[in-house]
């Protein structure tokens, strides 16, 4: 059956566990130096309409490590939505590849991609949602797991804009019974639409959402303080307004961190605005773990992609690959 990673609330709380098993047990191999080849010739098309760092090095990188191989397309390379429909190239791209990646500026072209895919499609963000980035934000989480606290104790605080970053860490928060609070002035904190849209999770988890205009309140028992842009692409006309709205309020600096526990941490998806939604000073101080977030882009994505593709791959035993290498060879013997 063919499954598509597109929202975090399609999957179970012991699915998203697994996965974060699996994304130990590889991080570990690769750091044994001895990653399996678990993808061997297994080919991974990239599509991305907005450019990358993290995203597209660890996808990447992943697909490398695990025996595969990547492909990056970008617009002006491919036809995506202007010279051929999004339904062509998900069926064209599904006859090349094992699995499809894409990281598009609407939501709709990753949905549209899966419902045409004849492969596994893998949300690499949107303008709703980043469900790679939380995935490995959570895996952090553990990593980094306060003394004596399982993963449904924990507190996260998100200090911002409900960006796509935020909106995921409120679904996988409410899927596994992590506490979430959002601070952010009124206009900017999540829609009671997406809201809505977790009230069930947290009802079977015990998850609690809640959102405030006041951000020393949202720390004051954080376990992980977590901020994003505070505008995305598109709103740069807004961007005196945002400001305005954010600056000093809800800027994570020394003063802000110094209302959480000790044991708090920094969490930054990144790309950041240095000195606007955080400063120096917490971005590289020693409660930051914002580089062990990014380096687990990549090992996430290696789970992911094992997750997802590892089962459709066809394993031919060594006779049949013996058969097909004789045939060729006979064929180049008799004719070339």
């Amino acid at each position: 059956m063919l499954h598509h990673f597109v929202q975090i609330l399609d999957f179970s709380k012991e699915e998203l566990l697994r996965m974060m098993e699996l994304t130990a047990l590889l991080k570990r191999a690769d750091k044994d130096g001895a990653c399996p080849k678990l993808l061997s010739g297994a080919s991974l098309g990239m599509i991305f309409e907005e450019p990358s760092t993290r995203t597209r090095v660890s996808f990447e990188v992943a697909m490398t490590k695990l025996g595969g191989h990547a492909l990056y397309l970008r617009p002006g390379e491919i036809h995506l939505g202007a010279r051929e429909s999004i339904a062509d190239t998900a069926r064209v791209v599904s006859r090349m590849v094992d699995a499809i990646e894409a990281r598009t500026l609407k939501h709709q072209t990753v949905l549209d991609l899966a419902k045409y895919a004849t492969v596994p499609v893998l949300n690499g963000l949107t303008d709703f949602n980043h469900p790679t980035q939380v995935v490995c934000d959570v895996f952090t989480m553990t990593e980094h797991a306060p003394k004596g606290k399982k993963l449904e104790d924990f507190n996260l605080a998100f200090v911002g804009d409900a960006t796509n970053v935020c909106i995921s860490l409120m679904f996988i928060c409410a899927r596994l019974g992590i506490s979430f609070t959002q601070a952010a002035p009124a206009k900017y904190q999540i829609s009671e639409a997406h809201r809505a849209m977790v009230r069930d999770a947290c009802a079977e988890s015990g998850a609690k959402i809640s959102f405030t205009e006041d951000p020393a309140a949202a720390v004051a028992e954080a376990d992980f303080i977590y901020t994003d842009l505070w505008w995305w692409v598109g709103q740069e006309s807004e961007i005196p307004e945002r400001s305005a709205a954010f600056m000093p309020k809800f800027q994570v600096n020394g003063a802000l961190m110094a209302k959480a526990p000790a044991t708090a941490r920094f969490m930054h998806c990144l790309p950041a605005s240095r000195g606007v939604e955080a400063t120096d000073e917490v971005m590289d101080g020693t409660q930051s773990i914002i580089l062990d977030q990014s380096e687990n882009r990549l090992h996430t994505e290696k789970a992911l992609l094992v997750w997802f593709v590892y089962p459709r791959l066809k394993r031919p035993s060594e006779a049949l690959l013996a058969r097909h290498k004789g045939l060729v060879e006979d064929f180049l013997t008799d004719f070339l």
